[in-house]
Formats: structure tokens, sequence, C-alpha cells
């Protein structure tokens, strides 16, 4: 009996060992199976906490003046003309400001705004506007997208202000006149105003694109009469639309044909140049 009981004891003995060991090695492994986390710091980019610098538009200043004012001329004075033919400024005054305001296209207000003209914002201008100090600190200027539009503008300026009309009475051939007339109508304060136009037009004879368009390019060949360059009037033709087709002004075309006004009639031959003896 003792002995049977012994037994038992033994058997418990080695059966509760057994589950303790079983446990610990349960336990052990849960414990090397947590995964253990790693944190590496990574090298922080440095932030570019400096501001985007706006483009610069670079400026050739190794070149001589003249060569700049050159080049502006060249780049220019085919809108000059244009003007000149639909709004009857002389292309050789649109010229000579342009040269003047802008710097020869490198000045600060010209490269910013592409205001050739340094016409201001006035009462009921509605497009993009720079403020730039002229007469007083940070005055508002019109600003374009492209040279072109300061040029329409600078006519449309001068055409639709009443007190620029009496320039338009002068001939269209007279810079003089109209550069004087500029300044009396109060488009610029400096009142040297109209020799520095006058000085520039004579320097780079800036009036021979008035007479490109009043037809008075010199031939070097001399015209023949019998083939003196006539055009019929073709249905919907009016003077303004013969004058831009040959390079003229309304103007001129009336003077070389005699008209009083600006009636024409359809198969009407009209000369486009003038005819000795007239």
């Amino acid at each position: 009996m003792i002995g049977r009981l012994t037994t038992l004891l033994l058997i418990c003995i080695i059966c509760f060992g057994s589950c303790k060991s079983k446990k610990t090695v349960s336990n052990q492994k849960k414990k090397h199976r947590t995964e253990r986390v790693v944190r590496v710091k990574q090298p922080i980019k440095e932030k570019n906490t400096k501001a985007e610098e706006p483009e610069v538009i670079e400026v050739p200043v190794n070149i001589p003046y003249s060569q700049r004012v050159a080049n502006y001329i060249d780049e220019f004075s085919g809108i000059a003309k244009e003007e000149m033919l639909q709004y009857g400024i002389p292309a050789s005054i649109t010229l000579a400001q342009g040269i003047l305001e802008s710097g020869a296209g490198a000045g600060e207000l010209t490269l910013k705004a592409n205001n050739h003209f340094g016409i201001k914002c006035h009462k009921g201008w509605e497009g993009d506007t720079v403020y730039h100090d002229d007469d007083e600190r940070g005055e508002c200027f019109r600003k374009y997208k492209d040279p072109k539009y300061s040029y329409r503008d600078h006519s449309l300026f001068l055409t639709q202000r009443s007190r620029y009309q009496d320039l338009f009475k002068l001939r269209k051939d007279d810079y003089k006149g109209w550069a004087k007339g500029l300044r009396k109508a109060g488009y610029a304060t400096d009142p040297k105003y109209p020799e520095k136009l006058i000085g520039i037009i004579e320097r780079y004879n800036l009036e021979k694109y008035d007479d490109d368009v009043l037809g008075r390019k010199v031939s070097s060949v001399s015209p023949n009469d019998s083939k003196i360059g006539t055009y019929s009037v073709q249905t919907g033709d009016t003077l303004y639309s013969i004058s831009r087709k040959f390079n003229l002004t309304v103007e001129t075309l009336k003077e070389y044909n005699g008209l009083r006004n600006n009636d024409i009639s359809v198969g009407q031959v009209l000369y486009l140049h003038p005819l000795k003896n007239q």
C-alpha cells in the first residue's frame, strides 16, 4: 500500500515538474519572439528657406549706347510705321519717344513692365500695373504683356485726349512741331524734352521712317512715267484699306489723286505715286 502511494507521489512530482518546465520554455519563447523596433535617425535635408529670386532679364551693357539704339530701331521701326499709318503719329516721334523714355529698351520700367513710353495709370486704366519711382516715389505705371501693346496704347493715349488734338493739325513730317507740341500739351515735365526728341531723330535719321509711310522713299532708279503705279477700286475697298495695302496714308492717297473727300467708286483708277505737273 505504502509502495503504491510512493509511486503515485513520484508520478505527480514528475508531471508537475514537466508542466512547469514547458511553461517556462513557452514563456521564454514568447519573450524571444517579441520584435524589437529600432529607430534609425535619417539625415534631415536642410530646407531651402531662401525665397525664390525672380527671373532677372540681363541686358547687355558691354555695347555702345549707339549700338543699343540701332538694335532698338531695327526691332521697333516697323511697329512705329504701322502706328503712323493707322493713327497719324509720325514714326520718327514714336521711335524717339520710345528710345528716350525706355533707355533704348534697357530702362527699369521697360524691363519690368514693357512700358516704353512712361505712361502712368491715370483714371480709367483697368490693365496691369506696376509701381515705379518717377516724379514722385512709388507712382503707378501701366504694365503690358508685350511691347507692341505699349506702342498701341501710346497711339490711343495721344489720339483719345483732347489736349493732344492740335498735334494732329500739324504736317505728318513736322517732327519738330510734334516734339514741341508734346511738351506744351503736358506729356513731359522736362523743359528740354523737345530738344532731346529732335536730337535723337536727327542723330539717327528717324525722319526717313516718316518718308517711308508718306510714300517718299527715294529710289536709285528714275521712275518711268509710263509705268506709274495705279490701282483699280474693287468692291468693298475704302481709301483706308487701299492705303494700308500700299503702305500709304489716306491723306497721301487723296493728294496723289486730287480727292477732296473719302468717296471712291468701284472701277475708279487711283494713282499710287505722285504725277509730274499735277
